[in-house]
């Protein structure tokens, strides 16, 4: 059982956040050609398609957006085949590839999208965006783009809630009771 310890962020945070994350993505990749937006499921899915809207409303051009299942990569699970939301017109050859998750932790599941996106093409560049960056890595992964660093210990957990899944945003700082 987890209890609230600590509001992270807030509605205003997590929009200030995106919209950092869209001017850094921009200014690092001097605009947005061949750039597309791919999410982890769950809550990186919605975060995604917030980020495409920042910068289209920043550049004036719509970035692609897709949502990537990544359950048949992981190593603790296997459960479904590969499954990216329009997978017949994904093509991640030649493109930026900005994957997007709520919460970066021990590196599994971003290793996980890794596989899965090597299956679908040949990028010339995988970024990572998230909204938090927890720490207690164990691979050697990092976030390009992080909305915030929140040092916690083992026994604590982040929690992502959006409108889209949880109908509120915000972030939370959990601890086990």
């Amino acid at each position: 059982m987890w209890k609230e310890k600590t509001l992270l962020m807030d509605e205003k945070a997590i929009g200030r956040a995106i919209r950092r994350i869209a001017h850094e993505i921009i200014e690092r990749n001097k605009g947005l050609d061949k750039t597309v937006l791919v999410g982890i499921h769950t809550r990186g899915v919605p975060l995604a398609q917030r980020l495409g809207r920042e910068l289209a409303a920043i550049e004036g051009r719509h970035v692609p957006v897709y949502d990537l299942d990544i359950s048949a990569y992981r190593d603790d699970d296997r459960k479904s085949p590969i499954a990216v939301s329009d997978a017949g017109k994904f093509d991640a050859d030649g493109k930026t590839v900005v994957l997007v998750d709520d919460v970066l932790f021990t590196g599994r599941t971003v290793r996980s999208a890794l596989n899965a996106i090597m299956e679908l093409g040949r990028p010339q560049f995988i970024e990572l965006a998230v909204l938090v960056d927890r720490g207690h890595r164990e691979l050697p992964i990092r976030a390009d783009y992080v909305g915030k660093n929140v040092p916690t210990s083992r026994k604590e957990d982040v929690s992502v809630q959006l409108k889209e899944t949880d109908s509120c945003d915000r972030v939370v700082l959990r601890e086990e009771n």
